[in-house]
């Protein structure tokens, strides 16, 4: 009997202890229930739909309106290229010179075939007047007079040949002169004197500065609301206080195969005298997207792979909020989506709240 009564006085010790646990454990809880909830500072900006614009800026080249490749209208080698790139030259001053010799001679063998043509057709002419009064008297068969006519006639067609082929021989020998067909000045060259030139092939580049352009190589991307008939203002890399402004004129229609980018080119009928032919400029334009939400990036947290921000509720709490991001402006973000006027937003502190959480705006802001 006095082992069972011990065995009693344990089991009731143990059941004892637990009780105590568990008391003390549901107290421990209590005391967590209501301790209150930690209120944490954090720093808003209220948004508020502004006018939002962009200035973009790319720097280009300045480019003549009109410019062309000259070359030879026949094939040779170049005895003199006279002009060098920067030569200012008027219109029929020579440019560069092939030699003639082989075309010299082409013209007197066109000139020696056009006098056997012309002797041709004086010698079947008698003959058809020869044939023509034989037949008269009879002394003739229509057969001979026909083709004595015929003679004639062909004579004749060999003769227009032979001269047109003296003015080609000539023309040709008149194409061993490359000259200018312009004013402007030379702005590249193709070609070296001794250098054997096939017909087209670019010998040199004729630009007329009169009316000067801008031109960029935009990527597709830059504009993806293009303002329309924006004004961009042009200004020298080497000295900003050269400036003018211009009308977009030219948009490529088609990228450019290696550098995937537009080609745009912006008039200048003001341009002033500083900016030369190849003088590099900086063009800035301002994209106008109306209005829209403008918040500092610090306000963006990351919600399963998307981008969120923390809006405080009229409760003090805060809440996370997916958005879609317009663009990337500076230190700021334009919001496209996800956001009204009024709305509070966190800016500071963004990694440490939680859903619900009870916040103490710090400082609000209009944004």
């Amino acid at each position: 009997m006095t082992g069972n009564r011990i065995q009693r006085l344990v089991h009731l010790k143990w059941a004892v202890g637990i009780l105590v646990l568990l008391a003390a454990l549901a107290a421990c809880k209590k005391q967590e229930a209501a301790a209150p909830q930690e209120v944490r500072p954090v720093r808003t900006v209220t948004v508020e739909p502004k006018e939002a614009g962009e200035t973009l800026s790319l720097t280009g080249e300045i480019q003549p309106r009109y410019q062309a490749d000259l070359g030879f209208r026949v094939n040779g080698k170049i005895l003199e290229r006279p002009v060098d790139v920067g030569t200012p030259v008027k219109k029929g001053d020579l440019l560069a010179r092939l030699d003639p010799q082989q075309y010299r001679q082409d013209f007197e063998v066109a000139k020696a075939e056009v006098a056997k043509a012309d002797a041709e057709v004086t010698r079947s002419q008698a003959q058809e007047y020869r044939q023509r009064e034989l037949l008269k008297n009879g002394h003739t068969t229509q057969v001979a007079y026909d083709q004595a006519v015929k003679t004639f006639k062909t004579a004749q067609a060999q003769a227009d040949a032979a001269r047109a082929k003296q003015v080609q021989a000539s023309e040709n020998l008149g194409y061993t002169d490359l000259k200018a067909d312009a004013d402007g000045v030379i702005s590249a060259i193709g070609a070296d004197p001794g250098q054997v030139v096939s017909a087209g092939q670019m010998v040199v580049r004729l630009a007329q500065p009169g009316e000067r352009e801008a031109v960029f190589n935009v990527a597709e991307a830059t504009f993806k609301t293009p303002p329309k008939n924006p004004s961009v203002e042009v200004k020298l890399v080497s000295n900003p206080d050269i400036k003018t402004t211009g009308k977009v004129r030219y948009v490529s229609p088609q990228a450019d195969p290696t550098t995937r980018t537009f080609t745009v080119r912006v008039s200048l009928p003001g341009a002033p005298p500083q900016m030369r032919l190849g003088a590099n400029v900086i063009g800035s334009v301002t994209v106008n997207e109306g209005r829209a939400v403008t918040i500092p990036g610090s306000a963006l947290f990351q919600k399963d792979g998307q981008p969120a921000v923390w809006l405080v509720t009229k409760d003090g709490t805060v809440q996370l909020k997916p958005i879609t991001v317009a663009r990337y402006q500076g230190d700021s973000v334009v919001v496209g989506d996800g956001l009204a006027q009024g709305d509070v937003v966190v800016t500071g502190g963004v990694q440490k709240l939680l859903p619900g959480q009870k916040v103490r705006l710090m400082q609000a802001s209009a944004g």
